[in-house]
């Protein structure tokens, strides 16, 4: 009999509670899911604790805004502030973020990689390129990861592909770790077919049927540490009542770039520069109006995207969102507003993401992590490269208009020479362009230098022992791509410096 996947419902924990384990995992996103099933597949007693609730396919609802009050952070409310106030979303769920991102997979970028060990060449021989390559090679096995199917792409993937070939630049259907996908484009939704591989759907079965427990709806305030080093965590139960675990091995942190920093501030673990260096990767979309039905919301969320811009630090892809979000995407008031959206299905919306310069910070808030993200000029004019690029390539597919979204600028393109003006006369005003921000990293980053970084490059805690930190907080740099597939890769590493 498969065993349940949680173990214990923090909803139903009003009393003080008390738990054992060899190792506890703050977080159960891919990073959190990796370093559990790995322990777990040693014989390590893990215990994963994760704030979110445990969900299954057929509570997952169509609806973009009732899917962020279920499964998202904030509701999917949280904000950046700087020169560019701007949402950045994370999944709150077991399986963490996993459970409502596109499913895109992108290996290690090598020249990253390089950058990284250029800079601290003590990396190089903690994290070699080939250990993560061996890494995403397994995974890659276990999340069936493999080129969006063209059956189920979606006619807005066919439209990326042609403006891209008619522009001479180099694209792909995207990977994503699938399997049965039926294209319902309901993937930031949660996938109502649990067709997507997410972290509950994978990872962890695979840890807990090898003896991991997870314990849900426990939000762990802080970090227990004495003159040993860490020794567990302690937190509050959904259900309101205190919850203390003790880890004789050790606390391993994945709780997100936002959310890990934070923890180790509240816990009294200042060392470095924690909660500094926040960088990711900021997007913009176009959207462009077709002769005939696009039905953008049909097909694989995220099934094309061109990668002949990232030699400019840009990614275009596809963007699937249901109806009502889409309509918020469409220019006009009144009557315009009325007749555009009547016309709903002609749509199809592509995105760029954006590998920004900015680093910001990140300190725990009296309402929740209080974020700041800057813009400077230079991240700005990729912004508006990228709003070309974009446009270009809907018209160069054959759409009748594109919509930049940007303030200053011509809300409505038919001319592709107009479009490529943009690049001179738009603005530079940060607020100019409509943005979010995701794939976050940084904020406690690995480093030799123990003055300028927060763990060792083996993940280890540069003055607690027994403290681990496996998310993408520990980037020294973002990655310009879509990073599930490199978190997963190095937390392998950081489970199997854990289990030494």
């Amino acid at each position: 009999m498969t065993p349940p996947l949680v173990h214990i419902d923090g909803r139903t924990v009003r009393q003080a509670l008390r738990l054992a384990a060899e190792v506890v995992v703050v977080g159960s996103g891919p990073a959190g899911a990796t370093v559990a099933r790995r322990l777990a597949a040693r014989g390590v007693r893990v215990l994963v604790l994760e704030e979110g609730h445990n969900h299954t396919p057929d509570t997952f609802v169509e609806s973009g805004v009732r899917a962020m009050s279920d499964l998202y952070r904030d509701l999917g409310t949280s904000i950046a502030l700087g020169d560019n106030p701007m949402p950045y979303l994370q999944g709150r769920a077991v399986g963490g973020t996993s459970v409502i991102n596109g499913a895109i997979c992108w290996e290690f970028p090598e020249e990253v990689h390089g950058g990284w060990v250029a800079a601290d060449p003590g990396l190089g021989s903690a994290v070699p390129l080939e250990a993560l390559r061996a890494a995403e090679l397994e995974l890659s096995a276990r999340l069936n990861i493999a080129g969006t199917d063209p059956a189920i792409a979606g006619r807005k993937a066919g439209i990326m592909a042609a403006g891209a070939d008619r522009l001479g630049l180099a694209h792909r259907p995207i990977l994503r770790n699938v399997v049965g996908c039926q294209g319902s484009g309901r993937c930031l939704q949660g996938c109502p077919n649990g067709a997507k591989l997410s972290m509950d759907r994978s990872l962890l079965p695979d840890a807990v049927r090898d003896g991991a427990r997870i314990v849900a709806g426990i939000r762990v305030t802080r970090v227990l540490t004495d003159g040993k080093g860490a020794y567990g965590v302690v937190g509050v139960s959904a259900g309101g009542a205190r919850v203390e675990v003790r880890a004789s091995r050790g606390v391993v942190l994945a709780a997100s770039a936002i959310q890990t920093p934070n923890l180790l501030r509240r816990s009294g673990i200042l060392h470095g520069p924690v909660g500094d260096g926040l960088s990711g990767h900021p997007g913009v979309s176009v959207t462009g109006r077709f002769k005939d039905p696009v039905q953008n919301h049909r097909g694989a969320t995220q099934g094309h995207e061109v990668t002949g811009l990232r030699h400019e630090g840009l990614k275009l892809e596809t963007l699937g969102f249901d109806r009502s979000i889409l309509g918020s995407r469409i220019p006009g008031v009144g009557q315009e507003l009325a007749r555009r959206i009547a016309e709903i299905d002609h749509y199809a919306v592509q995105g760029a993401a954006i590998r920004a310069e900015g680093r910001g910070t990140v300190r725990p808030g009296l309402g929740g992590p209080l974020v700041r993200f800057p813009m400077p000029e230079g991240d700005v004019r990729k912004a508006r490269r990228a709003v070309r690029r974009l446009g270009e390539v809907l018209l160069a597919a054959g759409a009748e208009e594109v919509y930049p979204g940007v303030a200053g600028f011509d809300p409505v393109v038919r001319d592709p020479a107009r479009m490529a003006a943009i690049d001179g006369e738009g603005p530079l005003d940060p607020k100019a362009y409509p943005m979010s921000v995701t794939h976050l990293f940084g904020t406690t980053r690995m480093g030799s230098d123990p003055s300028t970084s927060v763990v060792r490059p083996d993940f280890r805690h540069h003055r607690v022992p027994g403290l681990w930190v496996a998310d993408s907080s520990v980037f020294p740099t973002n990655l310009g791509v879509n990073p599930q597939l490199p978190i997963m890769a190095m937390a392998t590493l950081c489970a199997a410096a854990v289990a030494s």
